[in-house]
């Protein structure tokens, strides 16, 4: 059966007219003034924006939303063709001869009415599911059109929501999915996250990192059409460890049945090819002990590295972070947060090469990239285009330029002529460098020119 996407009609009707994503705004019915084109620039970025970094807010549910079109689809033609089948039965019946008695003739058409029933039920309970993930999505979008718009106390809650929603998707991709729902119960943005996607994301989790393969699995089979199409390899690998674990336990004779039954059943034509060698590398795992340490290769008494990261339980691990890319494959979602790409912009809109420097003191105090903490995360990013330079004074943190002219003190340094003023206000003419503990007269300070 091939996979259909909800028709595009029955989505309009659901969601609406909404212009977000719109690539062709409709047309102005009279000349704009400059103050309506710059408007309509300003919104235009935004739109841009909100369809770079939040491409996957409204693609998370429409995937579900496909999905569950999908599957009562493949429900409802298995419903329709078993109550066609029970009608022609009926039908037969009535055509033949001799005719069947009343007696079963009541029951055959019992049963009918019992499958188209049963389809009503299920296609009522399909339209409901189907109908409430469309007014997620029709939700997202109408959050999303709020951006840059209203006035400032508008814009200031909607810009906090947006962080909290950012914070909750980088908590739930770290794996933090108690302070995560915490944080979703306490905003109340539950319908503008992806918290239930991740939270059955959690539960496989779990169970693998008890050694319960048995969720994942069914994960998998769950979403096997799909997965199939993104040449995942996860299953083979849940597979595999199937296996390791029986070697572990001696059970050996058992791992080859399960070799038999699932190894030569994979489509080795879908599975990358660094993957194939794992089934040679696993079947020689009957030659050997569980224990690597206590064979030899050749005449060496040294260990099988190859073989002992088969048998080591950080393959547990592995396993558990393939099934978190795998699952955000599957939703077409980002490996990387966005709160993590919002932050890496701005640090590297603010990164310069002073804030590397190995004199402490150059540092600026209102510079986030000057942070500590913030400093070792934009290391590796690239620096700001600044064409050109601003100073900054030390003691103010204000800029120096004309309003506030830069003076150097005897001993070399430059601050601003606000902040040095201020102190000779209140010092009877003296001013105090910080860098070097000196005092000096403010009358001993000369104006610097930068040209």
């Amino acid at each position: 059966m091939e996979d259909y996407s909800p028709p595009a009609e029955h989505m309009q009707s659901v969601l609406g007219s909404n212009s977000l994503f719109e690539s062709n705004p409709p047309a102005a019915d009279s000349e704009a003034s400059p103050a309506d084109v710059e408007e309509v620039d300003s919104s235009s970025q935004v739109n841009r924006c909100m369809a770079a970094l939040e491409h996957s807010t409204v693609k998370v549910p429409y995937e579900v939303l496909n999905r569950k079109f999908r599957t009562a689809q493949k429900v409802l033609e298995r419903e329709a063709s078993v109550a066609t089948s029970c009608a022609s039965e009926v039908q037969a019946a009535l055509s033949g001869s001799p005719i069947p008695p009343p007696e079963q003739l009541t029951q055959m058409i019992k049963g009918v009415m019992s499958q188209v029933s049963s389809l009503k039920r299920k296609a009522r309970e399909a339209v409901v599911g189907e109908v409430e993930c469309a007014r997620v999505v029709k939700r997202r979008i109408e959050h999303l059109e709020q951006a840059g718009k209203g006035n400032s106390a508008t814009r200031a809650l909607w810009e906090t929501t947006r962080i909290d929603r950012l914070i909750t998707d980088f908590l739930l991709r770290e794996g933090c999915y108690r302070t995560a729902r915490k944080l979703v119960e306490t905003r109340n943005i539950k319908n503008l996250t992806n918290l239930e996607i991740f939270e059955t994301a959690y539960e496989v989790e779990q169970s693998l990192e008890k050694r319960d393969v048995t969720k994942c699995l069914a994960w998998c089979h769950e979403n096997k059409t799909k997965l199939k199409k993104l040449n995942s390899s996860l299953e083979f690998n849940i597979r595999i460890q199937e296996f390791i674990e029986m070697i572990k336990r001696d059970e050996r004779m058992n791992a080859v049945w399960h070799a038999r039954k699932f190894f030569t059943a994979q489509d080795c034509k879908q599975l990358p090819s660094i993957q194939q060698p794992s089934i040679q590398q696993c079947m020689a795992l009957l030659a050997f002990p569980a224990d690597t340490s206590q064979c030899s290769l050749m005449s060496n008494n040294s260990e099988i590295p190859e073989y002992q990261l088969l048998l080591s339980d950080g393959r547990w691990q592995e396993l558990i972070q393939q099934f978190r890319d795998e699952n955000l494959r599957l939703y077409q979602l980002s490996m990387q947060a966005t709160f993590t790409v919002v932050v890496q912009a701005g640090l590297s809109a603010l990164k310069t090469p002073q804030c590397y420097k190995s004199n402490k003191e150059s540092f600026n105090p209102d510079c986030p990239v000057c942070l500590p903490t913030l400093n070792s995360l934009a290391k590796e990013l690239p620096y700001a285009h600044c064409s050109q330079s601003r100073l900054i004074c030390y003691l103010s943190g204000e800029t120096m330029n004309e309003n506030n002219q830069p003076l150097m003190l005897p001993n070399g340094y430059v601050y601003g002529s606000n902040a040095l003023e201020s102190q000779a206000a209140a010092n009877h003419g003296e001013v105090y460098c910080p860098r070097t503990d000196t005092r000096f007269q403010l009358t001993e300070a000369q104006k610097v020119f930068v040209m």
